[in-house]
């Protein structure tokens, strides 16, 4: 039979430009599965563990969900959000965050009238038009957890240590910042202070916090702009404007902190990004060998008790949430050197020889895996050779051997792959067989 030709030109196939990712975005291949599926698995643990209900969050939400709550003066909202006006001419958004999620959730099922506090947790992608660089991506992974109906600084502090658990678990050394921001009342105070104090320095400042000591002043404490560190020295702080109850409850968080066991340092210039903020903040870096702290966070949270009456619900809520970036934490455990298996463990490997073989093995694969045996195959490959050493570079300690004649005596062959040895036993009884072979 002659085989078919294509009708198009050599030289217009040659053009045909290859289709690749957008910038910031990036597939994440089955070799790199077994380190992600092992973060989430101890990110699922530990929330089961401390009694978080997982929930699953759409990935669309209306616009004005994020602008609301994170703030329409927040790099968030004006610069990162994927935002757009769909069919019918609804103004979008793809989630840049999951807190304002949750509260929306909160609200909408009414979940004020479960047993209080509501404990939620969450694991999937967000997306932020930010610059891509190393651990962070346009279309970026996030575990979350949050808690809310109440404000006992006890929450915090649990959380916090689920945190580091998760974090020890995973082989990593961290440190958690943290810091209080107040009430929205004395928050104002500081912020006319603190915007009292950085117009002395005007001058000095750039263009990109000059915008902020009009927008967002507090955004001036965690920039990162040429000489910022060395105005920021003598800036007010904010610890000192805190009212009585904050206070108490920053203090009672820091007793649990201590009670637990659990690094920190206090941070009086940490604010976080997002408007939603109240009372403790707090950011999780990575700790080095000598103790010193890293700058990049791995992930942060922090109060938010005034977010769901802004939201309209009818009464205040108490909250906090924390959310750990999953991209950022595989970087590190990367860098840091920590094995994990590169693919899921193989007894078992099932060769085939010829079309009737093929037919038959669909069935006696299904057998083996029903039962609980770990089994692979290579149904794609024809030759005996090819196979077997597929076995062999899988670490199968066993190889099951079936072709045409072995289908016409209803046999198999089963090779211990160590020393070579096989046997011929009936097909109908091989699982019983090689689940006693494989416990000696």
């Amino acid at each position: 039979m002659p085989k078919k030709t294509s009708n198009k030109d050599p030289e217009e196939v040659k053009k045909t430009k290859i289709q690749t990712l957008l910038r910031g975005f990036r597939d994440i291949l089955p070799e790199e599965q077994a380190i992600w599926d092992r973060v989430e698995e101890v990110a699922a643990r530990l929330s089961n563990d401390y009694s978080y209900g997982r929930i699953r969050l759409p990935i669309l939400e209306k616009r004005n969900l994020f602008e609301r709550t994170i703030g329409k003066g927040t790099d968030i909202v004006e610069k990162e959000l994927f935002a757009f006006e769909d069919q019918g001419g609804d103004k979008v958004a793809m989630r840049p965050e999951a807190t304002a999620q949750i509260a929306r959730a909160y609200i909408e099922h009414g979940m004020i009238n479960k047993p209080q506090p509501v404990k939620l947790w969450y694991f999937g992608p967000m997306f932020r038009y930010d610059r891509p660089q190393a651990g962070r991506y346009r279309q970026f992974w996030q575990w979350g957890l949050e808690a809310l109906g109440s404000d006992d600084s006890i929450l915090d502090a649990q959380l916090i240590l689920i945190i580091d658990r998760f974090f020890k678990e995973l082989g990593l050394n961290v440190v958690f910042k943290i810091n209080s921001l107040g009430t929205v009342e004395t928050r104002r105070e500081y912020v006319m202070e603190l915007v009292s104090y950085f117009k002395q320095f005007r001058k000095k400042l750039s263009e990109v916090d000059k915008k902020r000591l009009t927008k967002n002043p507090l955004r001036l404490l965690d920039s990162k702009e040429e000489g910022m560190a060395e105005l920021k020295v003598d800036a007010p702080q904010i610890v000192d404007w805190l009212d009585d109850d904050s206070k108490q409850h920053f203090m009672k968080v820091i007793e649990y902190l201590d009670e637990a066991d659990v690094a920190y340092e206090l941070d009086p210039f940490l604010v976080r990004g997002l408007d939603y903020y109240n009372r403790t903040v707090f950011e999780v870096v990575l700790a080095s060998d000598d103790n010193s702290v890293a700058q990049n966070a791995l992930g942060g949270g922090g109060r938010y008790d005034d977010l769901i009456p802004q939201l309209g619900g009818r009464e205040e809520v108490g909250a906090i949430g924390a959310a750990i970036g999953i991209e950022r934490v595989i970087l590190a455990m990367k860098e840091k050197g920590i094995e994990f298996p590169k693919q899921r463990k193989v007894d078992v490997f099932f060769c085939q020889l010829g079309d009737a073989a093929r037919r038959k093995g669909l069935l006696v694969f299904e057998e083996f895996r029903k039962a609980s045996v770990s089994i692979a195959e290579a149904f794609g490959k024809g030759s005996l050779k090819a196979q077997l050493e597929a076995a062999d570079k899988q670490g199968a300690k066993i190889a099951l051997i079936l072709g045409q004649k072995e289908v016409l005596d209803e046999t198999i062959i089963v090779r211990d792959m160590d020393s070579g040895a096989q046997e011929i036993v009936d097909v109908k009884k091989v699982v019983e067989m090689v689940k006693k072979q494989l416990q000696k």
